[in-house]
C-alpha cells in the first residue's frame, strides 16, 4: 500500500472512530439524558432540561455522526478539517474552564487528553492530505 493510500485509510478510520464515539453519546442522549449528565454528576431537574440534553447530545450528536459518515465516503479532507476544529475547540473549552474556574476533575482531565490527541491526529492528517492533493475528495 502506498503512502497516499495509507493516509486515506487512516483518515477514514479517524472519521469513523469519531463518528462511532458521537453516535454512542447521541444514543445515550436520546434514550437516557440523565445517563449523559451522570457522567458529570449533574441531576436534571425538569422536562426542559431533559429536552435540552436530548436535543444537544442526541440530535446534534446524531447530526455530527451522519455528517462524519458522509465525509468518510464522499469528502475525506473536509471531514478531517471539521474534526480537527471540533476536537481542538473541545480541548480549548476545557483549557478555558481550567484557567477560569480551576482544575478539572478526573472526567474533564481525561477528556482534555483524548480531545487533544484527536486534535493532533486530525492536524497531522490534514497536513498530509493537503500535501497529497485533491485526490482525497472521493
Amino acid at each position: 500500500m502506498n503512502f497516499s493510500r495509507t493516509i486515506k485509510v487512516l483518515s477514514r478510520i479517524y472519521l469513523l472512530l469519531s463518528a462511532g464515539s458521537f453516535f454512542m453519546v447521541s444514543m445515550m442522549g436520546f434514550f437516557s439524558p440523565q445517563a449523559v449528565m451522570d457522567l458529570v454528576q449533574v441531576k436534571l431537574p425538569n422536562n426542559d432540561a431533559f429536552s435540552s440534553i436530548r436535543g444537544v447530545y442526541g440530535g446534534v450528536g446524531l447530526t455530527i455522526t451522519v455528517m462524519l459518515v458522509r465525509w468518510a465516503i464522499k469528502d475525506i479532507q473536509q471531514g478531517v478539517v471539521f474534526l480537527c476544529w471540533l476536537w481542538g475547540l473541545y480541548a480549548l473549552s476545557r483549557v478555558i474552564t481550567w484557567a477560569v474556574e480551576g482544575p478539572l476533575g478526573a472526567f474533564g482531565t481525561q477528556w482534555l487528553v483524548i480531545e487533544s490527541v484527536f486534535f493532533i491526529l486530525g492536524a497531522l492528517l490534514w497536513v498530509r492530505l493537503q500535501k497529497s492533493g485533491s485526490d482525497f475528495q472521493k
